[in-house]
């Protein structure tokens, strides 16, 4: 898995709510349990009308970037893992909200994508800076729990202590299980 540290990047911003996992990525690509591809399909509905040409009020249209700042209630509706998959493969590191829907938020941590959680005020701030000024740079500390904006300021986010330094490592949970093995195996040894 790739290591977070400090993420720092323009964003990608769409200013939805209750963007729910079957607009990220729709169920009619979850043929395959490979988790690469799917970023091509990520907000495809939102991308192309239905005969499959672009749709030019596309929310994501040029707009680049590793971070993606979203509205409130982000990743609802069903638990697919496909949807943390499909950003992580479209190439970002962090997802932004007010709110995230559980399951989806322990799927991006469990695929190297940082959810990061603030307050509505603060994500108000923000957008507002970002639609005025979309080529500002959001930095992501995930050591010092901080996000940045110039404009917004700065706020802290909570994480999971064993999620952040997994992400931190890089590590998945058995790479996390294994860089102890010595420690495991020296238990064993002693008491069984």
């Amino acid at each position: 898995m790739d290591k977070i540290d400090i993420v720092s990047s323009t964003a990608v911003l769409v200013p939805v709510d209750n963007i729910d996992t079957d607009q990220i990525i729709p169920a009619r690509f979850l043929k395959t349990v490979s988790r690469e591809g799917f970023g091509e399909k990520l907000f495809y509905d939102w991308k192309y009308n239905a005969d499959g040409s672009p749709n030019p009020s596309d929310p994501l249209s040029g707009q680049k970037g590793v971070i993606l700042v979203a509205g409130n209630n982000f990743g609802c509706g069903s638990s697919r893992e496909h949807a943390a998959w499909a950003l992580h493969d479209a190439g970002f590191k962090a997802v932004v909200s007010s709110s995230f829907a559980d399951i989806f938020k322990n799927n991006a941590l469990n695929n190297c994508l940082l959810p990061v959680r603030v307050t509505e005020d603060y994500l108000d701030r923000m957008t507002r800076v970002l639609k005025s000024a979309p080529d500002t740079v959001v930095t992501i500390d995930l050591g010092a729990q901080t996000i940045s904006v110039p404009g917004a300021g700065e706020a802290k986010f909570e994480i999971n202590g064993y999620k952040k330094e997994c992400l931190m490592k890089g590590y998945s949970d058995i790479d996390y299980l294994l860089s102890d093995k010595e420690a495991i195996m020296a238990y064993e040894r002693k008491h069984f």
